[in-house]
């Protein structure tokens, strides 16, 4: 991992204004790291537990399903990592609760009954942008 000024940034906004979430992660990333379920994405950490479920942005940190291979769930759970160095203790209430309550909606409502949900997962502002960052920032190596 290639150490720049934009990564040295990311990462002291991640523990200052975005230190609540960053926080959380880093105590659930060292648990994961004992428990040998530590992985790296484009210089971000990340833990695996369980399977056949999303992810959850923890700061600079996420965590996602043991069959996580996909670059672009990856990609969107990093992209909520720039959220949060954006809304800091705000992101929260702005963004991860809103995002969780919609996930668990859809995945109780319509995904786990076996259908389709009337919308894409990104059709609300936070997620494509998450969505969006994570391609731009994350997945090209920007950050």
């Amino acid at each position: 991992m290639k150490l720049t000024l934009k990564r040295i940034g990311f990462y002291f906004l991640s523990f200052t204004w975005g230190f609540i979430m960053s926080f959380i992660g880093l105590i659930t990333i060292t648990v994961l790291a004992c428990m040998g379920r530590v992985h790296t994405f484009h210089g971000r950490l990340y833990g695996t537990i369980g399977k056949d479920w999303g992810g959850l942005e923890l700061g600079c940190f996420f965590i996602c399903g043991e069959d996580c291979q996909s670059d672009y769930l990856r990609g969107h759970e990093s992209g909520h990592g720039l959220q949060n160095i954006i809304w800091g203790p705000l992101v929260i209430f702005v963004i991860f609760i809103p995002s969780a309550i919609r996930y668990w909606y859809r995945e109780l409502r319509y995904n786990r009954k076996g259908l389709t949900p009337p919308t894409d997962y990104d059709s609300i502002w936070f997620e494509k942008q998450a969505t969006e960052w994570g391609k731009k920032y994350i997945i090209t190596d920007r950050i």
